[in-house]
């Protein structure tokens, strides 16, 4: 497949000019066949990658998906850029099931999402359908080494086998080593090519305070983000529940999300977080994993994580669409001591532990965070990177060379096999059972560190896993290894800037911020392509992030496009999204740049111009072109005219026959809010413009 066949593609269909980092060599390699793993970082577009290729390659692609929600979201996003898909699973009825088959054995649809509990659905049409790929998402959730293990998962290895030619992509977010391997190992995936992708997320600000007085924190923390998404993630269904409770005392909209509650309930939490009706979800941590939602600002940690790979997925919850967004942990010693209760009572407990260790160590850091993570997951780097708490308010650093070179060729002595304890009294010359077991006191560099406390050891020791200079395998017994960072610390003279505790001081709120956050995030062209967004998305029944994203609407804000050519410049706008929204769009910038109120007045300036060509026997498509205006805007001025009086017959745009079709679906869908209802009981033949109409005179009949 030609570069040149694949960009244009994903500009068609997706709205982007360029692929990101890995994204292309990862849709070449499913293209010519070959299996792959893919480790992408949430929000690095991971969709893309085998999305794309269900576009070009004939047959159907299968994507393993383990949340409902996750599915319904994509596949709403994929219809939304004009791309035939659809979702199996086991709320739907045998009915809506067939129809799908049936769909799926003609040819019509190119991607089904399905969850693993129900590939059984799938079984009967295999025979009959030609498979072009199989997506494996979430895919860590295969692996007992990684943070979130699910038995469903582990009868995956027979797809490869069942299709031995077909390739497999298997995609996660976040995945160590052992659990790559381990991905690789259980889906008998035949030697794939792995590519991981840069975990570094730039656009997230990490911070760490103590856990004193976290609901006055948190409540300061909001209201410096009047109108902005959150997550705040708690340990126990309860704390979620109090939490949101104090929260709406302060008059701020949050609710409280857990698997303990009503499943309804639960179901509209869910809804109205992803519709921006409810910006704030105090939630456990199984919330999140199936929402693409993109335009969550921020996410808090009201406790501790059990492992930095569970950390990392949720904190990527945030800034999806790239924008800036904030993340906060609290850290407690309370925290650390039930964590540890639950891991030691659970499956793989001495890894858990160990991960559990990493995690605290993380918080307790006193050098940069994001080389933490990243080194966590194998990606080093040596340049700190300026927006974390650590980079933003430095402690006292000293030359730590001979400590580091020490603590270096004691694991190299130790050849690599010895975890943390064992190393540091390696160092201090222990005379304890286990160094006298395995003659490590004949070694040339026992207690070569005597004259440095036990506690000393461990932090430096922390410190130099933490800088990337060796790295904890948890699934081999927590043995420390060196990474190639280390061969300059020992061979090439580099130096060790270490450091001693120093006690960390939450950020103080800045009033003046805080008062032009307020008055910002109320005015400006962003908040009105918002808003304009939030009333499609509820006319359509869909969030609003499918619309278009909030990096798409400030780019919309930045370049301010005036015709349907530079629209399809805005990053995020494909062929379908021009088509469906681009004129409202162009008509709200034009509006806004004239300083005009943006779908208020029943006869506003835009109406009557509409009204004044119709009144001169203009036809709709050459208003579309005269105004540089979408066909579908200007059939909604016209059902907007005849609502108001201002035309008394559009016959000629909607049939008397199409009218009555309506009203029967207004029967059966006992007359919805939205459009979205009507346009599915079509089946997506009759299109939204007829609809409005349709129900613009219906509305009038009454």
């Amino acid at each position: 497949m030609t570069t040149t066949i694949l960009h244009a593609k994903l500009k068609e269909h997706f709205g982007f000019e360029q692929f990101r980092n890995n994204q292309e060599d990862i849709i070449n390699t499913v293209l010519s066949g070959k299996d792959a793993v893919a480790i992408m970082p949430t929000g690095g577009g991971k969709s893309i990658c085998f999305q794309l290729p269900a576009l070009v390659l004939t047959g159907v692609t299968i994507v393993v998906s383990p949340l409902i929600a996750l599915m319904k979201d994509q596949v709403d996003s994929l219809k939304s850029n004009g791309i035939a898909a659809c979702f199996i699973n086991s709320t739907q009825s045998a009915q809506e099931q067939q129809l799908y088959m049936d769909a799926l054995r003609n040819g019509s649809i190119k991607l089904v999402y399905i969850a693993p509990e129900s590939l059984s659905y799938l079984e009967q049409a295999f025979d009959s359908l030609q498979i072009s790929l199989i997506a494996i998402d979430e895919a860590h959730c295969i692996s007992a080494w990684g943070h979130d293990f699910r038995p469903a998962y582990t009868n995956l290895g027979y797809l490869k086998k069942r299709f031995p030619t077909t390739s497999i992509l298997a995609l996660t977010a976040t995945a160590d080593k052992a659990t790559r391997s381990d991905i690789v190992q259980q889906l008998n995936l035949n030697n794939p090519k792995i590519v991981v992708a840069s975990f570094d997320r730039k656009n997230l600000s990490l911070e760490v305070r103590p856990a004193l007085d976290r609901v006055k924190q948190i409540i300061a923390f909001i209201e410096r983000k009047p109108e902005e998404s959150g997550i705040i993630y708690c340990l126990s269904r309860k704390t979620t529940e109090e939490l949101a409770q104090k929260l709406q005392q302060k008059g701020i909209k949050a609710k409280a999300y857990h698997a303990g509650l009503d499943a309804r309930l639960r179901a509209q939490t869910q809804d109205d977080f992803i519709n921006d009706d409810c910006p704030i979800v105090c939630a456990t941590i199984a919330f999140g994993m199936g929402i693409d939602k993109s335009n969550v600002r921020w996410v808090i940690h009201y406790n501790l994580p059990k492992n930095i790979e569970g950390y990392y997925q949720e904190i990527g919850r945030a800034g999806r669409d790239g924008l800036p967004s904030e993340t906060l942990l609290f850290e407690s010693y309370a925290d650390v001591i039930q964590l540890q209760k639950f891991a030691s009572e659970g499956l793989n407990s001495e890894v858990q532990l160990a991960k559990l260790e990493r995690m605290r160590q993380y918080a307790d850091a006193l050098s940069c965070r994001r080389k933490i993570l990243l080194s966590y997951f194998g990606e080093l780097v040596t340049e700190n990177c300026g927006n974390c708490d650590i980079c933003k308010n430095p402690p006292v650093f000293f030359d730590g060379t001979i400590l580091a070179q020490k603590a270096l060729s004691a694991i190299t002595r130790l050849q690599q096999n010895e975890p943390l304890s064992m190393i540091i009294d390696f160092l201090r010359g222990s005379k304890n059972a286990a160094i006298y077991e395995k003659s490590y006191q004949d070694l040339k560099t026992y207690g070569i560190g005597h004259d440095t406390s036990w506690y000393d050891w461990n932090q430096y020791l922390i410190q130099l896993i933490n800088h990337g200079y060796c790295e904890i395998a948890f699934h081999q017994n927590n043995r420390i290894l060196l990474t190639p960072l280390a061969q300059k610390v020992l061979f090439e003279g580099e130096r060790v800037m270490l450091t001693a505790v120093v006690k960390k001081v939450p950020s103080t709120i800045d009033k003046t911020e805080y008062a032009a956050s307020k008055t910002s995030a109320k005015s400006g062209l962003f908040e009105v392509l918002r808003k304009l967004r939030y009333t499609i998305a509820k006319e359509e029944e869909v969030p609003a992030y499918i619309i278009f994203s909030d990096a798409t609407l400030r780019h919309m804000e930045i370049i301010r496009p005036m015709s349907e050519s530079e629209f399809l410049t805005i990053e995020g706008v494909g062929k379908a999204k021009l088509e469906k929204y681009g004129g409202e769009f162009i008509d709200a910038i034009t509006e806004y740049q004239k300083n005009k109120p943006v779908r208020a007045k029943k006869e506003g300036s835009t109406y009557k111009e509409t009204l004044a060509l119709l009144n001169n026997n203009v036809s709709v498509e050459e208003i579309a072109k005269q105004r540089k205006l979408n066909v579908s805007t200007v059939m909604s001025h016209i059902a907007k005219l005849y609502a108001d009086d201002h035309l008394t017959d559009v016959s000629f745009f909607v049939s008397a026959d199409e009218i009555n079709q309506i009203k029967e679906a207004q029967k059966v869908l006992e007359v919805p809010s939205g459009l979205k209802p009507y346009f599915d009981y079509f089946e997506e033949k009759m299109p939204y413009s007829t609809i409005r109409m349709g129900i613009a005179v219906i509305e009038k009949e009454k």
